[in-house]
């Protein structure tokens, strides 16, 4: 389950093509960003977990639904922002070593966001999941901005084919003792063992987690594919046959990752290399159409607006939906003790829609309810940043 751990790249340093010389605001991003964000908040909070439509759940095990693109979404994007943030600086002769400063301290609050979103209110510390989707953006940003400040783009395109080979490799050749190798069950596969050999009482699942240390090191490949995708929109080309090859470069990304789900499936929880191929395929497609309308043919109508809002404060947004999430659970009402949030959902929602219905109208509402509060801090020009 995605959870409520899931942030994205501030939106502040991403700069609009096509030149690298421009100033304006990659809005595609922004744009990109925001239907993101959205979509977490709406798959988080449902009315109730009991009652939730297929297409808003992960799946299992193998396999994905919509829900399942969203958190490679984010590091996608992540990826794709590292360009734009620091093109200016390394003109202006910044050394690598002084931009490292500026991502370890991002990867670090990230982390500590994360582990505070875990461990508030409670504070219970000795039984805590240490991993989680903030911390591993934060890890991930770590690894992919320190990648992207001492290797070149063809060195970068090593690493990522050197991480995807060699996590399928791990994967699928090295023995997990009691199972063997190749197995990719829940329990039995080399990313699970490790996990519970370093991180034991303190997984998602209690055997295994979806953002363990394992798989992790794929989910760095989904950001290389980003930074590879920045450095293309920042490369000056015509911004249509940028806008063609980013298409044809997504198909052929999202054809690989399926064709290879057929011997590595395509898994979430695993974060797998195929997963990461197809992720990273339609994500490119997705942004490449948001380019061409957005960027490109300048159609920026209302309805562009909303997602803006969202994209322009994410990590802002996530993190205030996530802790009054807690507090709605947390806050009872009636003779029987109903969480203010389960009172809600049954009261304004189940009572006339039904389950699911109901379930589904709770999320949107959540969604258009921290619409209007970010667009408070959009119309004042205030944008929350690390």
């Amino acid at each position: 389950m995605l959870g409520t751990e899931a942030a994205t790249t501030t939106a502040s340093t991403a700069h609009m093509t096509p030149g690298p010389t421009s100033g304006a605001r990659l809005v595609s991003l922004d744009a990109f960003r925001g239907l993101t964000i959205a979509g977490m908040i709406l798959v988080n909070n449902p009315g109730s977990w009991s009652h939730v439509y297929a297409p808003l759940l992960h799946a299992e095990w193998n396999g994905w639904t919509p829900t399942d693109l969203i958190f490679p979404y984010f590091l996608f994007i992540l990826g794709v922002a590292l360009p734009f943030s620091f093109r200016r600086r390394i003109a202006s002769g910044a050394r690598p070593s002084t931009l490292f400063r500026h991502v370890l301290r991002r990867s670090l609050i990230l982390i500590a966001l994360g582990m505070a979103m875990r461990v508030i209110p409670d504070f219970d510390v000795a039984e805590m999941r240490w991993p989680g989707v903030l911390q591993r953006i934060g890890l991930v940003y770590l690894a992919a901005g320190s990648l992207y400040l001492w290797f070149g783009p063809r060195a970068r395109l090593g690493w990522t084919a050197g991480l995807l080979l060699g996590y399928w490799a791990l994967m699928t050749l090295v023995p997990v003792p009691g199972y063997g190798a190749g197995d990719l069950s829940p329990v039995g596969n080399l990313a699970a063992y490790i996990d519970r050999l370093i991180m034991e009482g303190h997984l998602y699942q209690g055997t295994w987690d979806p953002e363990g240390f394992l798989s992790t090191l794929p989910a760095v490949a989904t950001a290389l594919l980003g930074i590879t995708t920045g450095e293309w929109l920042l490369s000056g080309r015509d911004a249509r046959a940028l806008t063609r090859d980013l298409l044809v470069s997504g198909a052929v990304l999202t054809l690989a990752g399926t064709m290879w789900g057929m011997v590595f499936p395509i898994n979430k929880n695993l974060w797998t290399s195929s997963y990461v191929l197809f992720t990273g395929g339609t994500a490119l497609l997705l942004l490449a159409l948001f380019h061409d309308v957005v960027d490109v043919r300048g159609r920026r109508g209302l309805w562009l607006t909303p997602l803006l809002v969202y994209g322009m404060n994410a990590i802002a947004v996530f993190v205030a939906s996530g802790f009054l999430t807690k507090a709605l659970v947390r806050i009872h009402v009636g003779e029987e003790g109903t969480s203010l949030y389960a009172w809600t959902y049954e009261t304004l929602f189940r009572s006339w829609a039904g389950d699911k219905a109901g379930s589904l109208g709770f999320a949107v509402a959540y969604v258009l309810l921290w619409l209007g509060l970010t667009g408070i801090l959009h119309r004042r020009r205030i944008f929350i940043k690390i």
